[in-house]
């Protein structure tokens, strides 16, 4: 083919020993940014290090949670790593069966209040008017009253020592996780509310109304879609969140109870062995500020990978 003589751009950067890079879309500058961050990749690899200690301990760990007369109050050794407690029950395996609980309950507390709150923070700031005041006025009632309310509704679900002793009690993690999701929504509806004030009055939002977009349209396919670096770091905290409220609430018995268990519930449990044998308590208590840690750097790292203001962290 006859040469015309005319450079491409392409042409042009490489006859003049320029390496034109293609402009990065958003989530690659994102990624950039998080995998630059020190603490939330460190945060980051606790948290996947706890996931894999809760399932491959399940399964490998030579002692079961509900494995007991081990031998009472022994001290931390090789085969009893974090100790054995008052009945001979080994604390590793129950640590192991607690973390898992404490994160899945977390996990499902965080997706609950960010779909709870993002739907109704986003249509507040849309309808505004009576839609806007009458969720207004639930989430301020909900900002008054969720400690009351979350203890009325657990110590319902308290247990019978009876029951438990014949094997009837049921499981009531999950009440436990839906109750604090549907009570703790209220500082992402607020911080949903404002962004949604604002992008409904764009040039996209008005351009979509006039193609015949309906408000459900508008909404979740144009709207939400530019909220999402809030709603993800929010929701990542909310994990933290979450595990340091329901181990408050199984410390004072308004939590977990058996058969299940939490990390909360064996500090609980343990709490009068703090002088005599404190490993008991502080082997659940650190796993507790491990995951609330973790998960705090990977949100810090987050919000820093989103906010294109930020300096801290090169794109």
């Amino acid at each position: 083919m006859a040469d015309t003589g005319i450079a491409t751009p392409g042409a042009r950067g490489d006859a003049s020993g320029l390496d034109i890079a293609a402009p990065r879309k958003q989530w690659q500058v994102v990624l950039r940014r998080f995998f630059r961050h020190r603490a939330a990749l460190f945060g980051l690899a606790i948290f996947i290090l706890l996931v894999l200690f809760t399932l491959i301990g399940a399964f490998s760990w030579k002692y079961d949670a509900g494995d007991v007369d081990l031998g009472r109050y022994l001290s931390p050794s090789a085969d009893h790593p974090f100790g054995t407690g008052d009945i001979g029950d080994d604390l590793f395996a129950k640590v192991i069966r607690g973390t898992g609980y404490s994160l899945r309950i977390a996990l499902i507390v965080a997706v609950l209040n960010t779909f709870v709150g993002v739907v109704l923070g986003a249509l507040a700031g849309y309808y505004r008017g009576w839609v806007d005041s009458l969720i207004g006025r639930i989430t301020d009632l909900a900002l008054f009253i969720p400690g009351f309310l979350i203890a009325a509704v657990l110590a319902r679900s308290t247990f019978n020592l009876a029951e438990i002793q014949q094997g009837k009690a049921s499981s009531n993690w999950l009440q436990v996780a839906i109750i604090l999701g549907l009570t703790n929504w209220t500082t992402v509806a607020r911080t949903i509310r404002g962004m949604v004030l604002s992008l409904r009055e764009k040039e996209f939002v008005e351009a979509a109304r006039a193609l015949g977009g309906g408000p459900t349209r508008v909404i979740f396919r144009h709207i939400l879609p530019n909220t999402m670096d809030v709603v993800i770091v929010n929701a990542t905290i909310a994990v933290a969140q979450a595990v340091l409220l329901e181990a408050a609430l199984s410390f004072v018995g308004l939590g977990v109870k058996y058969p299940d268990t939490s990390l909360g519930l064996l500090i609980s449990d343990n709490q009068n062995e703090l002088l005599v044998h404190p490993w008991l308590f502080y082997f659940p208590f650190l796993f507790i500020v491990l995951i609330s840690l973790s998960v705090n750097f990977v949100g810090d790292g987050l919000r820093d990978a989103f906010d294109p203001r930020q300096k801290r962290v090169r794109a």
